[in-house]
């Protein structure tokens, strides 16, 4: 009996020691950034731009010094803020790339930048209004953020540009069973959906081609391969439980019931 409690005890201390190891994630995984000493030095940030695409929806604003120009243009409802929804309706992309604006008619955008749209918008719209001013950005923008984030989900985001860090954050932070060296990022490109890896340790992420994320982006937090999908969704809460249990049994045993 007495060697029959000793193995018990011993089998109740391992799996305690190693239910506390399984939950412990190493520093350096957890760490945005390895090479801290190199983020002195200055990387140079590409950033990426979306081309207008059939079926996206533009928020365009003629500025103008001329009142009686900024009524005729401000007053169409493509343009004015849905009070129920609290979102800008804006102007519809067809699907030959044309949006139909107001005393021009159609104005085929596709392809083009907010930068090169805007202009092209405002060398059609001096025929019949001069010395104006246009400002073109998309509505609804929207990225996904999956895997081992706090918040799963689809989120919209109204400025010019988001980086990879801002992005995930919308997410909730990564969890402490995500790889911050194995982050997917899934783009559409023309007609080819590609998937690119990046590593949020590398203090050199900033001049990456991907380092700022695109409207319809996906990104996928891959778990660490040390710990199983299934583990990542055991709570602390959970291996207390099961040790008090075994902590109970143990006492059970010891006394000799």
């Amino acid at each position: 009996m007495r060697n029959l409690k000793s193995a018990a005890c011993r089998a109740g201390l391992a799996f305690i020691f190693l239910a506390f190891i399984s939950a412990c994630v190493p520093t350096r995984q957890l760490s945005y950034f390895n090479d801290i000493d190199e983020l002195a030095k200055p990387v140079v940030n590409p950033k990426a731009q979306k081309a207008i695409l059939p079926f996206d929806r533009l928020y365009i604003r003629i500025l103008s010094i001329d009142p009686q120009t900024r009524q005729i243009f401000d007053l169409p409802s493509e343009i004015r803020y849905n009070e129920s929804s609290s979102s800008v309706l804006g102007y519809l992309v067809d699907e030959a790339g044309n949006i139909d604006f107001p005393f021009v008619g159609k104005i085929n955008v596709g392809s083009l930048s907010l930068a090169d749209a805007g202009s092209k918008i405002e060398k059609a719209l001096n025929e019949y209004v001069p010395n104006t001013t246009i400002v073109v950005k998309f509505i609804d923008n929207q990225i996904s953020v999956l895997g081992e984030v706090n918040r799963q989900g689809v989120y919209s985001f109204s400025q010019d540009k988001m980086n990879i860090y801002e992005a995930l954050a919308l997410g909730g932070g990564i969890t402490r069973y995500g790889n911050r060296r194995n982050i997917i990022l899934i783009r559409q490109e023309g007609d080819k959906i590609m998937h690119h890896k990046l590593n949020l340790s590398d203090s050199k992420i900033a001049s990456k081609d991907y380092y700022y994320v695109l409207p319809n982006d996906v990104i996928v937090v891959e778990p660490l391969k040390s710990i199983s999908t299934s583990y990542s969704n055991i709570t602390y809460t959970t291996i207390l439980s099961s040790i008090t249990t075994l902590i109970a049994v143990l006492l059970f045993a010891g006394l000799g019931f």
